[in-house]
């Protein structure tokens, strides 16, 4: 059988260039924080992909530091800080804030208070694009970061999270990015590395798959590899919505990712259609992939004033540079055949 990757918002094929980054890193014997020759040649290797990250994120002069995970950012910067903001907010954010901005019917939030509040620049399900106010706390730029053009230093905001995975770079690395003079006390404790944020031997590996992933996503964005994609969406959505009428789609009266598209049959559950598509070998998914698995409806749904069942029968089907017309063309034609059996059941 075979198999169509259409959930690349849950995480990216890794790019060539990140793979050969990565491959010369395991060559780099030393500790990037040994002054020897060995030493400073990892170093370099670290130095360069920071460079790199900061280039490609428009966050020059701004410290990048390199943590596990955009989800390990977070709790450094959002815990015990007492921070405003959505339950549109990917867990990540959300286990650390709380949760009293409103939103709208199209996933859009209202600020009241930039300095106290973190807010997405775009959702992991919905794709919906937020108007970023100047000054935020944190904004999460995890899943816009190349597919849209963004600048750190243009959003004003204090403090920003990246993952590399999410562009074509390697699961396990990412990082929070500061304004300069940025104070933030270290939660892993230890050697002092990353400026004093983050102790730790640095992941060399990792971080040059990073550097040449991002370096790799802002020449792509800058070559316009994304509209063909928002067209094949638009086209998607175009096909389900002609053959399933009572579906509900998401968050088109917004901004969007040029890639997402997320559609709900309210009584369908999510997972269902997830593991019915991925029997017909489409691996899609029912929301964020930190969430998958677990048996409850989507919050972002709900926070945008989607009953249970709506929210309960959602399904994302995230794009990439590489989908095809022939791919959406069988994954549409998988989907509504199953939807045609879900609604002569429920008949």
């Amino acid at each position: 059988m075979t198999r169509t990757y259409l959930d690349h918002n849950a995480t990216t094929p890794l790019r060539p260039e990140a793979r050969q980054a990565m491959i010369a890193a395991m060559d780099v014997a030393g500790n990037p924080s040994s002054v020897h020759a060995e030493g400073r040649a990892a170093k370099s290797l670290v130095e360069r992909a920071r460079g790199q990250v900061a280039a490609a994120l428009g966050a020059d002069g701004a410290d990048v530091v390199f943590v596990s995970s955009a989800t390990e950012g977070a709790a450094l910067a959002l815990n015990g800080q007492g921070i405003h903001g959505a339950a549109v907010e990917h867990d990540a954010v959300g286990a650390w804030i709380t949760p009293d901005l409103p939103v709208d019917g199209e996933g859009r939030v209202t600020v009241a208070d930039p300095a106290t509040s973190t807010l997405q620049l775009a959702n992991s399900e919905t794709g919906v694009i937020q108007d970023l106010p100047q000054g935020l706390y944190l904004s999460d730029l995890t899943q816009a970061f190349g597919k849209i053009p963004v600048a750190f230093n243009w959003t004003g905001a204090t403090m920003a999270l990246v993952s590399a995975h999410k562009l074509g770079g390697p699961k396990g690395i990412g990082a929070l990015v500061l304004k300069r003079g940025t104070d933030i006390a270290a939660q892993i404790r230890g050697g002092g590395q990353e400026m004093g944020r983050r102790s730790g031997t640095e992941n060399v590996i990792g971080i040059a798959g990073f550097g040449a992933a991002a370096e790799a996503a802002a020449r792509d964005l800058a070559n316009g590899v994304w509209e063909p994609v928002a067209a094949l969406r638009d086209t998607l959505e175009q096909i389900i919505a002609a053959g399933a009428p009572d579906t509900i789609f998401v968050g088109t009266g917004a901004n969007r990712l040029p890639n997402t598209t997320y559609f709900t049959t309210p009584g369908w559950k999510g997972e269902t259609q997830v593991m019915q598509m991925d029997l017909a070998g489409f691996a899609v998914s029912a929301g964020s992939a930190c969430s998958s698995g677990k048996v409850r409806s989507s919050a972002v749904l709900r926070a945008m004033g989607f009953d249970e069942a709506a929210a309960s029968g959602a399904l994302r089907v995230s794009l990439g540079p590489d989908t095809t017309r022939d791919d959406i063309d069988r994954f549409a034609k998988a989907w509504l055949s199953q939807h045609q059996k879900f609604r002569a059941r429920a008949a």
